[in-house]
């Protein structure tokens, strides 16, 4: 059982000892044409929920000024008829 940690001790040094991988030349223009897309996606969101939100908010107003639910509703029952 002794072994085990000196063969990863020895993995690590030898990782650790051997040059970093090459990068790729376009990662980062890769990176930022990404980002770009992820901005642009959220900001056409942002701008398609900011635009539903304003029309539920216009349907509502138009829905509440025809209907009037804040009124009383008429009675089913008319008053009865005196002096006849």
């Amino acid at each position: 059982m002794s072994g085990l940690p000196d063969r990863k001790e020895a993995q690590v040094r030898r990782l650790l000892e051997t040059p970093y991988p090459a990068v790729p030349a376009d990662l980062a223009a890769g990176a930022a044409a990404r980002g770009a897309r992820l901005l642009r996606r959220r900001r056409v969101l942002r701008r398609f929920g900011w635009a539903v939100l304003f029309a539920a908010a216009v349907a509502f107003t138009v829905w509440a000024s025809l209907t009037r639910p804040w009124a009383v509703p008429p009675s089913g029952i008319s008053p009865p008829l005196e002096g006849w």
